[in-house]
């Protein structure tokens, strides 16, 4: 096995407990990630990232990106809510136990949340990585990272976000501006949303005044209005960079 996949293996099973183990000491919500070990994927995933087309050396290039996952009990979901790299601690929240599994079917369950995910389900991070595949005319984040392979099970999405920078910079990209719309209905992230932008500022090497985050509820409509599911949009823009 290649030495980077083994480490970085080794990251994604063992973030949460760095994590853990560093809030106690920090007293803080952002999750820590170790920057020094870079992403490695297999051969197929960088045969997607090289498609035998040319990616045309365009001035600008805009990308769009969406991710949704569910919510439930985090006993069930077996991992808290993380959005923009920020675990988002919460009060107990009122979840809509549509299927009858803790109170009468579509009763109201009052409960921490977590998110059900294969990696660490940071829609906010994933919908960047899709929008910034997408502007590059590239698969989706779904394609490059697959639900079904055990490496990225539980996985730091940093990770993700720090391959998807090394793919923009190596075809000649750099972030234009990012607009993130975080649609969830609880918890409230108004308070999470500096640590947010500073994980996105960090990781993709940017500016503050190119990278901003709004987030609204979804009027308690469908699956994210009931606590089950929230989402994100990313629109993005790519400059290509001076020779």
């Amino acid at each position: 096995m290649n030495v980077l996949v083994a480490k970085l293996l080794l990251l994604c099973s063992t973030t949460l407990l760095v994590a853990d183990a560093f809030a106690g000491i920090q007293n803080q919500n952002v999750r820590t990630t170790t920057s020094s070990y870079l992403l490695a994927t297999s051969t197929e995933t960088d045969d997607l990232l090289k498609p035998a087309y040319e990616i045309e050396p365009l001035p600008v290039r805009i990308g769009h990106g969406f991710d949704i996952h569910r919510m439930a009990p985090i006993d069930e979901a077996g991992q808290p809510v993380v959005i923009g790299g920020v675990e988002i601690t919460h009060k107990d929240q009122k979840w809509t136990d549509k299927e009858g599994k803790y109170v009468e079917a579509g009763g109201i369950y009052e409960t921490q949340l977590g998110v059900v995910a294969h990696s660490d389900g940071d829609v906010v991070y994933h919908s960047i990585v899709d929008a910034i595949f997408g502007a590059l005319t590239l698969p989706d984040i779904g394609q490059v990272f697959q639900d079904t392979d055990p490496r990225w099970k539980g996985c730091d999405s940093s990770k993700f976000m720090e391959h998807a920078y090394k793919v923009m910079s190596d075809y000649g990209y750099s972030i234009g501006n990012i607009d993130v719309t975080l649609i969830l209905e609880r918890p409230k992230v108004a308070s999470f949303k500096p640590a947010m932008k500073e994980n996105i500022v960090s990781l993709l090497h940017t500016t503050p005044g190119r990278v901003n985050i709004k987030a609204r509820t979804h009027e308690r409509v469908d699956s994210v209005g009931e606590l089950r599911s929230l989402s994100c949009h990313v629109v993005l823009t790519l400059e290509r960079k001076s020779d």
